[in-house]
């Protein structure tokens, strides 16, 4: 699997020329090329075809097509991926379509990854396929301690086979960072587990929430793409401290970058 090139830990979207295409309307020009990525990826899960090094292919052929229309990303701390001596628990803020496609290029490279998905998105048209190939935790947000259960029972049994778990604990994608409304569930999993967890931040609202469909919203090519992932934490207790941690963290990374957009 290719792993992306890096400068002191940090992979920075390299300047490209855009076509005038994508300049006028970067949404119209990423689209096709999207889909058309996804029904190859559907046809090839479909196929029982689509293994890791398949997904980690597609998921940066995406990258590459948000770069190609003018998304400019910095990702850091891929390092702590590499060093992982075994299977985690990535809890991560959530703020649109963007990251469930883009991130598995990212933790692909180096280890096994799921995520926990609403139970909705496995009903999606073509995209079905491709994310039932990939082994999801499925949960209906709409029962919290029937979604927790099933967390905690499918995701202790994918970390012991190796498999890191990805999870957003808001209830739903937002640009706004509440602390009240980010649960301890990748906690709890980790700590059942015996994983520790690593705190991932992102700023991926260039990929804006649709107003029909949420998934398919417009690209706002003037907003930058920031990705940084922390140090694995091991969890004591009951946790509470660890939570604090990776708030923090989340925080700070995003403070920092809207600081630096101007």
């Amino acid at each position: 699997m290719c792993e992306l090139p890096l400068t002191d830990d940090v992979y920075v979207t390299s300047p490209r020329s855009v076509n005038l295409c994508a300049r006028v309307a970067p949404s119209v020009a990423f689209y096709p090329r999207f889909f058309w990525t996804v029904y190859k990826a559907s046809r090839l899960a479909r196929q029982g075809r689509f293994d890791n090094p398949t997904w980690a292919r597609y998921s940066q052929h995406v990258l590459r097509a948000l770069e190609g229309v003018g998304i400019r990303f910095t990702i850091q701390g891929i390092s702590h991926i590499r060093r992982l001596e075994g299977p985690c628990v990535i809890v991560a803020n959530h703020m649109s379509m963007m990251e469930t496609i883009v991130t598995p290029g990212l933790i692909l490279p180096f280890r096994p990854v799921t995520f926990i998905v609403k139970t909705s998105l496995l009903s999606y048209p073509v995209f079905r396929h491709v994310l039932a190939a990939c082994n999801p935790i499925p949960v209906t947000r709409q029962d919290p301690r029937a979604d927790l259960e099933s967390v905690l029972q499918q995701g202790v049994d994918r970390l012991g086979r190796g498999v890191s778990v990805v999870v957003f604990p808001q209830t739903t994608r937002t640009t706004i960072f509440d602390p009240s409304s980010f649960n301890t569930i990748g906690i709890k999993l980790a700590r059942k587990a015996g994983v520790p967890v690593m705190p991932l931040a992102l700023m991926t609202d260039a990929w804006q929430n649709g107003r029909l469909i949420k998934d398919l919203g417009r690209l706002d090519v003037g907003r930058p793409v920031y990705m940084a992932f922390g140090q694995p934490i091991a969890v004591e207790g009951r946790g509470l401290e660890q939570h604090r941690q990776v708030i923090e963290f989340i925080q700070v990374h995003l403070q920092t970058w809207q600081a630096s957009i101007v």
